[in-house]
């Protein structure tokens, strides 16, 4: 009787699984009921009704899938958003420029050198801060650690919307790039606790894009605040209005943003071993509140942390021209500064696509220098269209802020991403993210110096500075990724080659354990 109930179920099931498919659905179904009582009735006697009603445990593989895309869904939404304004926050020291800031409280600031202090006081707290902050971090819960910084940052984004005069103004600058030394790398970090190598770059990508995001909004914001009636001045608007979303933002990442993979409750039992497993492919994570101090000396003690801080300051020095002095650029093409303002937008929109096809390439072909080189390359020539373009083509030299956007911004994103895995250790890359950093961001300052007004409107010295570093910065990455590539050579023909996803124990020697790979 069983078999017979389940055998006419089964027909009624594939009949209607069949229907529209062109197949003789009454021919189909009797030929594969029969089949399954000619092989013993499995349709009935093979499988319970309980075997039919539980479902089958997902394989390994598409566990970790749902595990990533449950990760992005909560991680990348509220640090890319966050981003977005604490990089407005930062930034938006050029588009107040435009809308008066220097004849409200620098009296009139006609060389722009007062201008070009206030830009560059971020830039001493955050390069002085970015090393001790972030390794004691390691000590704190980063979904606290991240709330707190942002709700600082953005407190103190706000408070320059009260500045009276030149000095207040660098304060609340200098307090600024405090809590922005504490903010950056953590987050570069708290990336590597949750993906692997292979998708490291994308989301490093996705966030940091944000920033490009930022200049476009930044110079969108400031045009429609151009218009805005208020009675007090529109920068002062412009500053408040940037600087509280980073305030509430901060106070979701307390309430909603996930711990490290072994203590949050974001995650079910299963997920957080599928998570720790992840965190230790090809590397080995810390476990809870540990700093090796044997890594932070080998950090300072590597050359080619060195080297990058010579790419990561010229590619510093180009972004912080623009984040500064894209609007006054555009300005002397002969456009109104509200019109300068909106210009700015497609360019760093060009940007954000550009950086996250460079670094989902780099992800999928597991490789970041010769990348690099094309994309710094590339940034460079934009600033030499702009060097010496007639002064006449303006949509060329329009055109060439598109190359500069475009290259500086994608060769920081996979910059931040290449060392995230090739220090190794946590301690390490702790020390070492920072370190290149902290010496790259002296070419933020280097930047905000070099357009003063007193060189427009050509600004061929600042032009020709930044197209310099940024062809330096092309050829060290080609030395770096040669050397990375020789060094997986030499430990593969010394010790074999690994498994990829194999944890390799980098608690004593870092990157220079022996089954440790770099990225080249």
């Amino acid at each position: 009787m069983l078999r017979v109930v389940w055998t006419s179920k089964l027909r009624e099931d594939l009949r209607m699984s069949k229907r529209g498919t062109g197949i003789d659905s009454s021919l189909g179904s009797e030929m594969d009921a029969n089949e399954c009582e000619r092989q013993g009735g499995s349709g009935a006697e093979g499988l319970s009704e309980m075997d039919l009603l539980i479902p089958k445990p997902l394989d390994l593989e598409t566990q970790e899938r749902l595990l990533v895309r449950k990760l992005d869904r909560r991680i990348l939404p509220i640090l890319c958003f966050l981003y977005l304004f604490t990089y407005l926050d930062r930034s938006n020291i050029g588009n107040a420029r435009l809308q008066g800031l220097p004849q409200d409280i620098l009296g009139g600031d006609p060389t722009g050198t007062l201008f070009d202090w206030v830009s560059s006081a971020f830039f001493f707290t955050h390069i002085l801060l970015q090393i001790p902050f972030t390794v004691l971090s390691k000590y704190y819960n980063p979904r606290i650690w991240i709330g707190c910084t942002a709700i600082l940052l953005g407190t103190c984004s706000t408070s320059m919307a009260a500045a009276f005069n030149f000095t207040s103004l660098v304060v609340a600058r200098l307090a600024l790039g405090t809590c922005e030394a504490a903010f950056g790398c953590c987050v570069v970090m708290y990336f590597s606790f949750y993906y692997t190598k292979a998708e490291y770059g994308t989301r490093i990508a996705s966030w940091f894009a944000f920033a490009a995001v930022a200049g476009a909004s930044g110079g969108l914001f400031a045009y429609i605040i151009q218009d805005i009636k208020v009675s007090f001045a529109r920068w002062r608007l412009l500053f408040l209005l940037e600087g509280t979303p980073t305030i509430l933002l901060g106070l979701l990442c307390l309430l909603m943003l996930p711990d490290r993979p072994e203590s949050t409750s974001f995650l079910t039992e299963t997920e957080r071993r599928i998570a720790i497993g992840r965190m230790n492919r090809g590397t080995r994570g810390d476990v809870g509140e540990v700093v090796r101090r044997s890594h932070i000396i080998a950090a300072f003690q590597d050359w080619r942390i060195y080297v990058a801080a010579v790419i990561y300051f010229g590619l510093n020095c180009a972004l912080a021209s623009l984040s500064a002095f894209l609007p006054t650029i555009i300005a002397t093409m002969g456009h109104r500064n509200a019109m300068a303002q909106l210009l700015t937008v497609p360019p760093y929109a060009m940007a954000c696509c550009v950086m996250i096809a460079a670094s989902h390439s780099s992800d999928r072909l597991q490789i970041r220098g010769p990348l690099l080189f094309c994309t710094s390359a590339i940034g460079g020539l934009g600033y030499m269209i702009l060097r010496y373009g007639a002064a006449h083509q303006q949509g060329v030299r329009y055109g060439a802020t598109f190359l500069v956007t475009s290259g500086t911004y994608a060769s920081i994103g996979l910059m931040i991403a290449w060392f995230g895995h090739n220090l190794g250790s946590e301690t390490k890359k702790a020390t070492g993210i920072p370190l290149y950093g902290a010496i790259g961001q002296c070419g933020s300052i280097l930047g905000s110096q070099l357009y003063p007004l007193t060189h427009g409107p050509a600004y061929t010295h600042g032009l020709t500075v930044s197209a310099f570093l940024l062809f330096l910065a092309a050829l060290c990455a080609l030395l770096l990724s040669a050397s990375f590539y020789l060094d997986n050579i030499q430990r593969d023909q010394r010790y074999g080659k690994p498994d990829p996803n194999d944890m390799v124990d980098t608690s004593v020697l870092a990157d220079k354990a022996p089954g440790f790979r770099y990225i080249p």
